[in-house]
């Protein structure tokens, strides 16, 4: 487990984070999306905001999602610079024990990587589909909205997972 310590910083994909509370270093730094495929076990999912420093060294706010399959950890941010548009800055992968707050009963997902989207577009995103009801439960990454913007996508469907039955009224 790691130790509570001060704001820690770590450096991947070219933008410095800033990570409260307790905080390991990266093992493996950043990952590609497409390289996380398979038959895993998700039991964790964050949604967090995160300080990047930009090149310019002035400090941003940006959305970030922590998610652990097969018990390691990786962290997706958003690129906070990028204007009116958005985009995955990077995905950095944890080896060692890293906190989550929302931890639920194991599941395990397909993790597929999806490159085009629903026009048709490139896009460069994560799938994690629940084995057992078929529906996607966590995207993470890149799309297109609306043929031409692209999009930062962070998207978790607890609904999905087996683990959650429908509510019967």
């Amino acid at each position: 487990m790691a130790d509570s310590k001060p704001a820690e910083r770590i450096h991947v994909g070219g933008f410095t984070y800033v990570l409260e509370g307790p905080t390991v270093e990266p093992a493996k730094n950043e990952v590609e999306l497409k390289s996380i495929v398979g038959l895993m076990h998700l039991d964790a999912v964050d949604f967090i905001n995160e300080r990047v420093k930009k090149w310019t060294d002035e400090w941003e706010d940006c959305s970030a999602c922590r998610f652990r399959l097969d018990g390691k950890v990786y962290l997706a941010i958003e690129d906070p610079s990028d204007g009116y548009r958005s985009s995955l800055a990077s995905l950095a992968q944890f080896e060692d024990e890293v906190p989550m707050e929302n931890v639920f009963p194991a599941v395990q997902v397909l993790a597929r990587h999806r490159p085009a989207g629903r026009y048709g577009r490139e896009a460069d995103i994560l799938e994690l589909i629940d084995i057992k009801t078929g529906a996607v439960v966590l995207e993470v990454g890149t799309d297109n909205t609306n043929d031409y913007y692209p999009s930062f996508v962070a998207s978790f469907s607890p609904e999905n997972m087996a683990t959650n039955p429908p509510v019967q009224s």
